[in-house]
């Protein structure tokens, strides 16, 4: 995991008290309460396990757990390209745009071997 505090202008993040350091903040009460509905689905099935329920009842539990994280993870993704992304080519500053491009790009690539 990253280090949320960040807030640096090479990183193409807004410097402290111009705004949001990262896209996501506009929507983060909203991603909070997804992911609380996600960990009780997660213990749904833990339960679900612990009571020999049907395989296919919990195939069909882990499928909806795996469809609400990638749900997330493309809302994140889309935020960091409209605002960090974003922001580090708007910038002007070649360093930051070349580091945010990479990171998107690396981002991607981890993002479509887990498919």
């Amino acid at each position: 995991m990253t280090d949320t505090t960040r807030q640096d202008t090479a990183s193409g993040a807004a410097p402290p008290g111009s705004g949001p350091p990262y896209g996501y903040v506009a929507d983060k009460e909203a991603l909070l309460k997804r992911m609380r509905r996600i960990e009780g689905q997660a213990r749904g099935i833990e339960k679900m396990i612990a009571e020999d329920r049907y395989c296919i009842d919990i195939l069909t539990q882990l499928a909806a757990v795996d469809t609400a994280l990638e749900a997330v993870a493309f809302k994140i993704l889309d935020d960091h390209v409209n605002h960090c992304v974003k922001g580090a080519l708007a910038s002007g500053d070649e360093a930051a745009a070349a580091e945010k491009s990479r990171e998107l790009l690396e981002a991607v690539h981890r993002f479509a071997r887990t498919r």
